[in-house]
């Protein structure tokens, strides 16, 4: 915070006009991710209010067993989430007893595969590649949970 509006005085200082025109770029953009933001909050409110904090850490904390990194692989990879949305929603998740190991394969099969965008690519690179490739990443981030075992 400190060095954004550091940098926001220097750069008001160098130049006002256009550091007034990234200022207002910066917060029309945000204005239009704010309203995913907010959905996302409020889903993942609804569903910390409906599952405890102690069911979610049975099925997806630590302990939980082998079968929670295919169940947070899968749910990664049927979602549609922005990355900027992803990482405050992992945060709740952490907070609420989720393991670093299956929020890794969350967020790896959130960003790496695409169930839902399967047809899309298939219609740029084929049906065979793009299926291989979203195996391959979904093998690739059970893997890294994994792995994140050794390193946490």
């Amino acid at each position: 915070m400190v060095l954004t509006i550091l940098g926001i005085g220097l750069s008001f200082f160098k130049d006002r006009e256009k550091t007034l025109q990234g200022i207002r770029k910066g917060l029309k953009m945000f204005a239009g991710i704010l309203p995913a933001l907010i959905y996302i909050l409020i889903l993942v409110s609804v569903l910390l209010w409906i599952f405890p904090k102690e069911t979610i850490s049975s099925f997806l904390g630590y302990g939980s067993g082998w079968i929670s990194f295919f169940v947070a692989g899968i749910i990664g990879a049927i979602s549609l989430i922005p990355g900027f949305v992803a990482y405050p929603l992992a945060n709740v998740l952490l907070k609420s007893g989720v393991s670093y190991q299956i929020l890794a394969v969350f967020i790896t099969t959130l960003m790496m595969v695409g169930v839902l965008t399967l047809p899309i690519e298939a219609k740029y690179f084929g049906w065979r590649s793009s299926i291989i490739r979203n195996v391959l990443s979904f093998i690739a981030a059970i893997i890294i949970g994994f792995l994140m075992r050794f390193f946490l």
